[in-house]
């Protein structure tokens, strides 16, 4: 899966298919006609309130993909504000270094083919060496068993 384009639309109308759901309790769950509903598949984006009630319907989280992606394409922080500076915000924090066992196997799969070296995976994706390789050795020894 590329994380890179989301095109949620697609990505609603695959899990629909997966979960064999019939048109008609889609329709009467939003409240929609069919071409509405086709309308949905066809867009690359969708509010958050709407993408929230699928989620809710078809149990899956799509906001993990936009986390994914974050995590593999956002640009590093250039914080203006030194890090001891007391500044507080209303909004939780997240930590960004927590990666999910389908972003692991996306980089080891690229060590393990060659598409990427571990240098490459390191400056591209700004994962610490240390754990670079503490992945390689963890999961390496698991597929010898």
């Amino acid at each position: 899966m590329n994380l890179k384009e989301i095109h949620i639309g697609q990505l609603i109308q695959v899990r629909v298919e997966e979960r064999e759901m019939e048109i008609f309790r889609l329709c009467n769950y939003f409240k929609c006609t069919e071409y509405e509903l086709n309308k949905v598949y066809e867009s690359q984006d969708i509010s958050t309130a709407l993408l929230l009630k699928w989620c809710k319907l078809l149990e899956y989280d799509f906001f993990r993909l936009y986390s994914q992606h974050l995590i593999l394409y956002s640009p590093p922080a250039i914080n203006k504000i030194p890090k001891d500076s007391d500044q507080k915000t209303s909004l939780p924090q997240f930590r960004k270094n927590i990666y999910t066992s389908e972003i692991i196997e996306f980089i080891l799969e690229m060590v393990k083919t060659g598409a990427k070296t571990k240098q490459q995976i390191i400056t591209e994706y700004r994962i610490p060496k240390t754990t670079l390789y503490k992945w390689i050795e963890k999961y390496s020894s698991k597929e010898n068993l």
